[in-house]
């Protein structure tokens, strides 16, 4: 497999997408890791399996993703490109989504039946793995767009995460058919009609719970509950942090429980599910988090190989 790595874009880059990315051509030499960045990151000294292509600017973080159009020598750009011309198999970054949704929609192009990609990020609950989408994409969207996430979202839930006729629940403010906003009520219609194995509406409070396979609901919403989850748990660690190191009876206890806790952190650590795969588009392009290190760059990575095993792109053309 070929994977063009965005290195300019993230919090952390280049290094800590170097970083990943290299650790993951020692771990697939068979596979043809691209980099594309500026001139001056280019090293010699990677191995063989690793390739560069230069870039001539970056999109920043911040920046009105309109100026895309005049920035083509960029590197998400040219990364995105490469996959358009065939000479890799996708692409990942860690840079402005915006800037990736609008360079995959408009290099890729949409895959027949997809109004507007999505994308799709792993949550860990209770019960395993729970897939959320839109989870930033689409600040605004229509019923028809959800029921498009929901067939995705089903899609990528079966082929990979291995779950057989996931459950899709739709995000809303009560569990009752009648809750939620003109949205939610007709995108509730939509699916109850859909063939998908629909369970109704869930709360906010059930995402972590678990209950379902596939949550819906428009890019916003979404990213507020997701950005809000990881927040209420980095300063849920911090307190507990606090209190267990407070004391000496309270390190003494610490001690104890410490394992638990880790594991605990491991569970919810972001780097564990950093990449989500843009849904929707004739390629493989993946979304990282912007403040991914080198491991969440691994991960993503892994799940680029995962898309490519399975043909999802294939896959998810078929169903829509």
């Amino acid at each position: 497999m070929r994977i063009a790595f965005d290195i300019m874009g993230g919090d952390h880059a280049p290094a800590a997408i170097i970083e990943g990315a290299l650790s993951l051509a020692g771990d697939h030499p068979q596979d043809q890791m691209i980099f594309v960045g500026l001139p001056e990151t280019e090293n010699k000294a990677w191995p063989a399996n690793v390739s560069f292509v230069p870039c001539g600017s970056v999109m920043a973080m911040d920046e009105d993703v309109r100026n895309l159009l005049s920035k083509k020598d960029s590197s998400i750009w040219i990364a995105t490109d490469l996959v358009k011309k065939g000479e890799a198999d996708a692409i990942i970054s860690a840079g402005s989504t915006g800037a990736q949704m609008t360079a995959a929609t408009l290099l890729l192009s949409r895959i027949k039946g997809c109004e507007r990609p999505a994308i799709a990020t792993v949550l860990p609950t209770l019960e395993g793995s729970k897939l959320m989408l839109d989870a930033g994409a689409n600040a605004d969207c229509s019923a028809q767009m959800l029921l498009s996430f929901a067939k995705m979202g089903a899609v990528y839930a079966e082929q990979l995460l291995g779950m057989s006729q996931p459950r899709v629940a739709l995000l809303s403010n009560g569990s009752e058919e009648h809750k939620g906003n003109k949205l939610v009520l007709e995108a509730h219609s939509l699916l109850k009609e859909s063939g998908l194995n629909f369970i109704g509406n869930r709360e906010g409070r059930d995402i972590l719970n678990g209950g379902y396979d596939v949550m819906v609901c428009d890019g916003m919403s979404g990213n507020i509950a997701i950005k809000s989850m990881e927040g209420a748990i980095m300063v849920l660690m911090r307190l507990l942090k606090q209190e267990l190191t407070a004391s000496l009876k309270a390190k003494l206890g610490a001690a104890l429980v410490m394992g638990g806790l880790s594991r605990i952190k491991e569970t919810f650590s972001q780097d564990n599910n950093s990449g989500a795969p843009l849904l929707g588009v004739k390629g493989i392009s993946i979304v990282c988090h912007g403040n991914s290190d080198a491991k969440g760059i691994i991960s993503s990575g892994e799940l680029a190989r995962k898309c490519f095993a399975n043909d999802f792109v294939g896959k998810l053309a078929s169903v829509l």
